[in-house]
């Protein structure tokens, strides 16, 4: 059922208490994408339901953005997060 996956980003931030994951991007990604982010003990999908930049609301992000998204999981830093495409 998965579709291609292309890397897209790093994770840079995790902020626990508040679920939210920073990443800064290598490509675009935007609200409604489903993206997977993986590392050494990581593996979930997720899809973007609402990101920020600086605090602020954004539907389209690009490279060299470092965004925040809220994730339903535990992630680390230098993880990798990627876009899946059908």
């Amino acid at each position: 059922m998965a579709g291609e996956k292309k890397l897209i980003g790093k994770v840079t931030h995790f902020f626990g208490k508040i679920s939210v994951a920073g990443i800064q991007l290598t490509d675009t990604l935007k609200v409604g994408d489903r993206i997977s982010i993986e590392g050494a003990t990581t593996s979930f999908e997720e899809t973007i339901d609402s990101m920020q930049i600086d605090n602020k609301p954004v539907d389209v992000a690009g490279p060299g953005d470092l965004i925040g998204i809220k994730v339903k999981e535990k992630t680390r830093v230098g993880d990798s997060v990627y876009l899946i495409t059908d």
